[in-house]
């Protein structure tokens, strides 16, 4: 029979244990390990069914099972305890409350399409989604005021399995947010609270608001799935990253516009304050920087309307955007008529039209003038904007040097901060337990990583092993259960109860599926991947994971490819493809792996956190220099796989990556492993030098691939700076934003009349030699514009045979003359500090104490223009 309705019962908790109710529902529990097993004690078969979900599990509990709870003093006296300690870990001062003074912003939204916070929330589709969901835990434990801003996907990303012949098929099973830890945010009255977008031809886009508790941080997700709306409008938060172009422009404008007005009713309904810094987590929630312009234009606001430069100026001032691709390919792009014809339906009744479509225009050598790109937009509506590697901080600078044409590339006003993961999340508690010491201080966050330098090899062994086992004892069960689904008999699975060996040096591999990560390299030369696999001695196995994008044929390709080669009867016990990747799987994957492999197409790996679970659980890392990798190996912490020269083909490029990717696998990754021969403790064999290896792991890179750290560098570096400029242009009335509106345009003006007219220099020898000081003069003109506008630079150092100057150093000249006429002379020292081919050159910039970087403005005069 089937049901005509269907709703959801709640569990009505005796007082003696209601507290559960609260501990199910904030997500702290998905980190805290004492919560999360007093979860599973209270039913560990139920556990189990729920696949971890407290909510569930109370949900599932009968009537005389929640009685027998209640009358457990023992279980009754461990709720409150825990209890207890939620609300001590909620309201106690941590980090930011012992550390940042009152420069420190009282609040920081952080927009993100997705958020990967855990398996009983499943809103993400990889890393982008896991990096949000880490910040979140990260800025809670930490005492950072940040509220998280998303969207519900009812279907949320889709559940991956496997056909016969192993093509990936996908799967959207319906999400019921009240089985889920969220509550819906209601107006006094008790209504849903509502955001509403209009939409053309006189539709509306309206949605309701749940927030997820994660620890401190509350987390608003749009949910567009109500009766206000007509069916099409209902199905815009259907799911993560699906539909057409059409369909994604409206998440990304409900997100990025909707998402500051459901910040406001949060503010409204809860007392809590407003965001005082907006951090933009890629180019999906760009937006939200339109709707705050709109606000601020907005007549009717109960102030002083401002124009759309000073509103810009303000919104851009208290604004981060962080760019996560390395690659134009992967960033959202829309049509410009498609952008302008939701805008013409009064999206943001103030905001003129052209300016909207002017920010994602494409206005840089060989755009498209017809495409608005999200990105672009992101970064002219951030003052600050970074990206997440050093390495891809350099690629991003270069990718988007178009849009500060005149400047190197390693001026453009792009900074980085490298990703980092949530340790608690992440490491296993038997690695934390033998590792890392209790947290007792912020002074020296790298000193508790070294207690694992106290571990005795044996017992350092022995908890890999353990770990490695759990692992294994997992992928047995998972495999089983994916052939089942592809349709295999009990009988004809009977080997997958000896699948993988606890002993065997085992490989890691598990992330989404684009070509650019080279799921297949391995498959370069089968036949030699079956040596390595079957090694009598040193053998090698193999764990792989992913999911393709269900778009992406050629992704799906290369699992099935993959799966193919899994399928071998002679090599299935030694490498197996595990479908349906979600982070149950990843807590078990990380910590069991001893080597984890990463070999994308450098530099197309923005930073790949992946490698940062395994290093933070003893693994070592084998992976192309690219993402964190790049900036943290360091010869005694895994091994690089060298990378073929650029010039290469993309078959000759594989060719050459694969064959370096098995030499080290060959002959110093196995061989390493398995150790020398007489390398024994108490008559069991222990590879000390190995195990050299995952200390020096855990001790150096434990502390620098920590989201603490990468939190600390983001208010530091970023969210500070950006408060404290907000501030200064939000005060009296925006005042300082209208005078750097004002300033900004009379500078724009101006600039076509400056130029430098002349430069000469005193004191330059026949024979110049290093020490030697010149006095540099430069005649600039600047017609409208006063000395006190600009900064006249000399920029000098080593020159190439095409007088670049790279190694370059300046400095500023200060003004010497007004000449008459809007022309001035600038004059400095300059002192030859290199020996070699060495020049000069004088350029003028825009000068404000308002600007975050000399290039923000995109405006320069070089010499030799």
């Amino acid at each position: 029979m089937k049901a005509i309705r269907r709703f959801t019962v709640r569990t009505v908790l005796p007082e003696s244990i209601a507290p559960l109710g609260r501990l199910a529902r904030n997500l702290r529990w998905s980190w805290h390990k004492p919560t999360e097993d007093l979860f599973t004690q209270l039913s560990p078969r139920a556990w189990e069914a729920v696949h971890g979900d407290p909510v569930k599990l109370l949900g599932s509990l009968t009537r005389e099972e929640i009685q027998q709870l209640a009358q457990d003093p023992d279980l009754v006296a461990r709720v409150r305890e825990l209890d207890a300690d939620l609300q001590t870990y909620l309201h106690e001062p941590h980090w930011y409350q012992r550390t940042q003074g009152p420069d420190a912003p009282a609040a920081i939204a952080y927009f993100s399409a997705e958020y990967g916070i855990t398996s009983a929330l499943p809103q993400y589709s990889g890393g982008l989604g896991i990096l949000a969901g880490d910040h979140l835990k990260t800025a809670s434990d930490m005492g950072i005021p940040v509220l998280g801003v998303g969207l519900f996907y009812q279907a949320g990303y889709f559940k991956q399995s496997l056909s016969r012949d192993g093509w990936q098929q996908e799967t959207y099973p319906v999400l019921d947010p009240d089985e889920l830890p969220l509550t819906l945010l209601r107006e006094a009255d008790g209504t849903p609270a509502r955001v509403r977008l209009p939409l053309p031809d006189g539709r509306t886009l309206a949605a309701q608001i749940w927030r997820a508790d994660v620890g401190r941080v509350p987390l608003l997700l749009l949910d567009s799935n109500i009766p206000d709306n007509d069916d099409a409008a209902r199905t815009v938060t259907d799911r993560l990253y699906g539909g057409g172009s059409d369909h994604r422009l409206q998440q990304e404008l409900l997100l990025g516009m909707g998402g500051p007005r459901a910040l406001r009713i949060h503010s409204r309904l809860t007392g809590a304050p407003a965001p005082e810094v907006f951090h933009c987590n890629e180019g999906h929630a760009g937006f939200l920087g339109i709707e705050r312009v709109q606000e601020l234009m907005n007549p009717g606001a109960g102030r002083q309307p401002m124009t759309w430069d000073e509103a810009l100026t303000a919104v851009r001032a208290a604004t981060v955007f962080t760019t996560h691709t390395p690659v134009p390919a992967g960033i959202d792009r829309f049509e410009r008529a498609q952008v302008e014809h939701y805008f013409r339906a009064g999206l943001t009744p103030d905001v003129p039209v052209d300016r909207v479509l002017e920010l994602g225009a494409e206005t840089y050598p060989d755009g498209d003038p017809g495409k608005f790109n999200m990105a672009v937009m992101g970064l002219r509506l951030a003052q600050r904007a970074n990206g997440v590697a050093k390495l891809h901080g350099s690629v991003s600078r270069s990718m988007f040097q178009g849009l500060w044409q005149g400047f190197d590339a390693d001026e453009v006003p792009i900074t980085s901060v490298t990703n980092g993961v949530h340790v608690p999340s992440w490491i296993d508690p038997l690695v934390w337990d033998l590792a890392v010491e209790p947290e007792e201080n912020d002074a020296e966050p790298a000193a508790r990583w070294r207690k694992v330098y106290d571990v005795p090899d044996t017992e350092l062994w022995a908890a890999r092993r353990g770990l490695r086992e759990r692992l294994v004892l997992d992928v047995r069960e998972r495999l089983r259960a994916s052939w089942k689904k592809r349709g295999a008999t009990d009988a004809e699975l009977g080997w997958t109860a000896s699948v993988l060996d606890p002993d065997v040096l085992t490989i890691g591999f598990a992330r989404r599926v684009p070509t650019y990560k080279r799921l297949t390299l391995m498959l370069r030369d089968p036949e030699r991947l079956k040596r390595l696999l079957l090694d009598p001695r040193r053998p090698v196995q193999l764990v792989v994971a992913g999911k393709s994008h269900p778009a992406d044929e050629m992704g799906k390709r290369m699992i099935q490819d993959l799966v193919r080669f899994t399928d071998d009867p002679e090599v299935r016990h030694r490498i197996v493809f595990l479908p349906n990747y979600d982070i149950a799987m990843a807590r078990v994957l990380f910590p069991g792996c001893d080597v984890w492999l990463n070999n994308p197409l450098r530099p197309l790996e923005a930073c790949g956190t992946s490698g940062m679970k395994a290093a933070i659980n003893g693994g070592l890392n084998l992976s192309v220099l690219d993402g964190w990798w790049d900036e943290m190996y360091d010869g005694q912490n895994g091994w690089a796989i060298p990378t073929a020269d650029g010039k290469a083909s993309t078959d000759e490029r594989d060719d050459v990556e694969a064959a370096a990717l098995y030499e080290l696998l060959e002959n110093h990754v196995a061989p390493r492993f398995y150790g020398e021969s007489g390398d024994t403790a108490d008559g069991e064999p222990v590879p000390h030098q190995w195990l050299a290896m995952v200390r020096h792991t855990l001790a150096t890179l434990g502390p620098r691939v920590s989201s603490r750290r990468m939190l600390t560098d983001y208010v530091q570096q970023l969210y500070v700076p950006a408060c404290v400029s907000g501030r200064r242009a939000a005060a009296d009335d925006g005042a300082a934003a209208r005078a750097t509106a004002h300033w900004i345009e009379r500078v724009r003006l101006g600039w076509p009349e400056v130029h430098v007219e002349h430069v000469d220099a005193q004191g330059v020898h026949q024979e110049p030699q290093i020490g030697d000081e010149l006095r540099v003069n430069a005649y600039v003109r600047l017609g409208t514009l006063s000395p006190e506008d600009v900064t006249v630079q000399v920029g000098y150092g080593r020159v190439s045979e095409s007088d670049h100057l790279h190694e370059r150093s300046s400095a500023e000249l200060a003004p010497a003359q007004d000449l008459g006429e809007g022309r001035h002379l600038f004059s400095g020292p300059l002192t030859v500090d290199r020996s070699g081919p060495f020049g000069y050159t004088v350029r003028v910039l825009p000068r404000s104490s308002e600007l975050a970087d000399p290039a923000e403005l995109a405006l320069v005069r070089n010499a030799a223009d």
